[in-house]
């Protein structure tokens, strides 16, 4: 029986993984993790919290367009809207990590307006990864 989720795995360009570093573990707070040492320079690891789950950055092909995504839990309101600034800010800043697109703090957030909004939001990093989270 399925318990969890392991890891999911986003690609981006050739050589980016600085750029995985800042936005996934500067922008989003999660916590770079040691990768074996045959795939050092190859691969990045994020912790997601203390819940055995991570983020994996591999090299390969993107498609910006895609609305195949992963979906991050916070555990607040307060903590996503927290989140969403820090996003937009980097948004903002640019920069080689900073995010293609990223919902504004107090505006409609992008997406379909269903049940779940507004408790979430949408962003796609710096290599055009679609990525949502919700409380």
């Amino acid at each position: 029986m399925i318990t969890g989720i392991a890891h999911i795995n986003l690609t981006v360009p050739q050589d980016t993984l600085d750029q995985a570093e800042e936005f996934y573990g500067t922008t989003l707070g999660l916590t770079s993790t040691p990768v074996p040492v045959l795939q050092k320079g190859t691969i990045a690891w994020f912790n997601i919290g203390s819940s055995a789950q991570q983020v994996h950055i591999t090299f390969g092909p993107t498609d910006p367009s895609s609305s195949r995504h992963p979906c991050f839990k916070l555990a607040s309101r307060q903590e996503l809207e927290q989140l969403k600034g820090r996003v937009y800010e980097h948004y903002v800043r640019g920069g080689g990590a900073a995010p293609m697109t990223a919902d504004k703090p107090g505006e409609i957030n992008s997406g379909t307006q269903g049940k779940e909004y507004p408790e979430r939001f949408f962003v796609r990093d710096y290599a055009g990864n679609l990525l949502e989270f919700t409380t």
